[in-house]
């Protein structure tokens, strides 16, 4: 027989077995059994013992194909799960586990490896689930859609992640989320500066805030705690659509208002309204004043203050319709205050008293002719413009002829060259006052030339004060010239008057006659360097009375100059004012002689 086993243990089994053995031939032997049955007992006994033997190698070999079926799920488990975790070292592992040599061993060092793996692997599990369930939250919240079941289980996570549970994978997931969250972020503010702008144009247009949010979505002005504000794109672009609206609506509200508040305050200025009248509107006038986006002011453009303001504009109109003919008149006054400061003739078609018939007779409305009268302003500024440079030199021109005219009356003060108090003040503008006289004539010619170019441009003449200015220029021309030439005829007789004087002392003797010294003499009230107001001076063509003609001397303060100048033009100037009784004496003394000297 066969022993099997450690060798202790088949000694003690074979010694058992032949003592048994050994036992059952005693056995046999007092029974008295053959030699035969004897083999034949102990062939099946072998042969059960074989049985037996076989009967336990094959449970032996069951088991062992077990525990290598077992060890070799445990290492693929043991693979897939760290590759799943993404685990570098796997082969590694397994290779120093595949060392052992006992199969339990294998078994037994594997296990402990895979059930860390699981744990770590659920732990994974729900880092994944927990940041997906974020992501699509946020997603969710992004889009703005919610489905149904709006819910994400493990299960579904653990079929969705089991793939790819590395690091790798959930840092990716990590940096996804943190991108979705500042997005959220970044639409959480830009709808909350939305809202913000929403909530002042709604202040400003006097509407309820509540409701034109809401009419974008409730989450913006829900009172819900748990209720999140919705950032999806309909809702920024439903607050960008409403305040586009809101800020057109102030824009058309803004110049609706503009325009009443000017009309409003014209028709104050129009029929001068106390300024308690005014006050209730001053701080609206202010306000839009300033430019749109500037307003935040609440409830400034409200209905409320636009009809506000319509209904004073209304009642206004009405008072302004009951006061027209006052309204037409004063128009007209200042119609003719601006003509009078710009030298225009003012349209005589809306004259008052053509103004009062036409508004009793009933023919014409007053409004009409109100606005007829506020459109020749308008006309009269227009035209005044377009003057100005012309109006600028003929005030220079009048200037300068003023200055003329005080150096004449200068020149004849005998005591103007005492060292008198102010006397070196009127000796320097008496040095100005010649070099502008000088510039004169070229001044006219060059207003004329102006004039004439402006003529041309504008098709029409220049007119001053009713006259054409050009023939004024012209007309001045002509008696300067005719001054000029009446000064050198002075001069020539007063030569010859002093010849005559000379001859005469020369014949007689040089006694003065006093009544012939004081005939040249007259006192005309002009205030010297002596200020005393009482210099004597002689009446010669430098006198006051005999200045040269502008526009300024015939203006609005001094009426019929055209008149004049009409006669004058035809009928030269006697700058010569010499007195009856020393042209009838100088005739008497010297006529024998020598004979009267010239007449003018």
């Amino acid at each position: 027989m066969l022993a099997f086993g450690s060798p202790t243990t088949s000694l003690r089994t074979s010694t058992t077995c032949t003592a048994l053995l050994r036992e059952l031939e005693q056995i046999w032997d007092d029974i008295g059994e053959t030699a035969v049955n004897k083999d034949r007992m102990l062939l099946e006994l072998e042969r059960e013992c074989l049985e037996v033997y076989r009967r336990k190698v094959d449970e032996a070999a069951n088991t062992k194909a077990c525990l290598h079926q077992n060890v070799a799920a445990k290492e693929a488990e043991l693979a897939t799960l760290m590759a799943a975790l993404g685990e570098l070292n796997i082969h590694s592992l397994i290779k120093t586990e595949n060392r052992s040599t006992s199969l339990k061993e294998k078994l037994a060092s594997v296990t402990p490896l895979v059930d860390n793996l699981k744990m770590e692997k659920e732990e994974r599990l729900k880092q994944f689930a927990d940041i997906k369930a974020q992501i699509e939250k946020i997603s969710r919240e992004i889009s703005g859609y919610y489905p149904v079941n709006d819910f994400v289980t493990e299960t579904d996570a653990i079929l969705l992640e089991e793939r790819d549970l590395s690091l790798r994978k959930l840092n990716e997931y990590q940096t996804h989320l943190r991108s979705l969250q500042k997005e959220k972020s970044d639409r959480l503010h830009k709808v909350l500066q939305c809202v913000n702008e929403v909530h002042s144009l709604c202040g400003v247009l006097g509407l309820d805030f509540g409701q034109t949010v809401d009419n974008v979505h409730p989450s913006l002005h829900g009172t819900d705690v748990e209720q999140s504000t919705n950032i999806s794109n309909s809702t920024l672009q439903g607050l960008e659509q409403t305040i586009l609206k809101l800020k057109t609506e102030r824009k058309v509200r803004f110049q609706k208002l503009k325009d009443l508040v000017d009309k409003l305050f014209e028709l104050y200025n129009l029929m001068d309204s106390p300024k308690e009248e005014r006050n209730s509107f001053l701080r609206i006038a202010s306000i839009v004043g300033c430019p749109e986006s500037e307003i935040t002011e609440r409830g400034v453009l409200s209905t409320e203050i636009i009809e506000q303001a319509s209904a004073e504009v209304e009642r206004l109109a009405k008072l302004k319709a009951s006061r027209m003919r006052e309204l037409v008149l004063k128009k007209r006054s200042e119609l003719e205050e601006i003509c009078k400061l710009t030298h225009i003739e003012p349209d005589t078609s809306t004259a008052a008293e053509k103004s009062s018939a036409l508004i009793d007779s009933g023919l014409v409305d007053p409004s009409e002719l109100l606005a007829n009268i506020e459109a020749q302003i308008l006309k009269v500024k227009d035209e005044a413009l377009s003057r100005k440079e012309i109006t600028d030199r003929i005030y220079k021109w009048l200037s300068a002829c003023e200055e003329e005219n005080w150096l004449e009356h200068y020149n004849q003060d005998n005591n103007r060259y005492n060292a008198g108090r102010g006397a070196h003040i009127n000796l320097k503008r008496a040095e100005r006052a010649r070099v502008t006289i000088s510039k004169i004539p070229a001044m006219v010619d060059n207003l004329i030339n102006k004039t004439l170019a402006w003529e041309d441009e504008r098709r029409t003449h220049f007119l001053y004060d009713g006259v054409r200015l050009v023939s004024i220029l012209e007309d001045y021309k002509l008696t300067r010239q005719q001054k000029d030439e009446e000064k050198r005829r002075f001069r020539n007789q007063k030569k010859l008057q002093d010849l005559l004087l000379n001859q005469k002392e020369a014949m007689y003797g040089s006694k003065p006659s006093p009544r012939r010294s004081n005939s040249f003499r007259k006192t005309n009230g002009y205030t010297g360097a002596n200020g005393n107001g009482s210099t004597p001076h002689r009446n010669s063509v430098g006198g006051g009375s005999s200045g040269l003609l502008t526009p300024r001397s015939y203006s609005g303060r001094e009426n019929g100059y055209f008149k004049e100048m009409r006669r004058l033009s035809t009928a030269p100037l006697n700058f010569v004012a010499l007195s009856k009784v020393d042209t009838m004496s100088y005739a008497s003394f010297c006529g024998s002689e020598i004979g009267s000297p010239p007449q003018s």
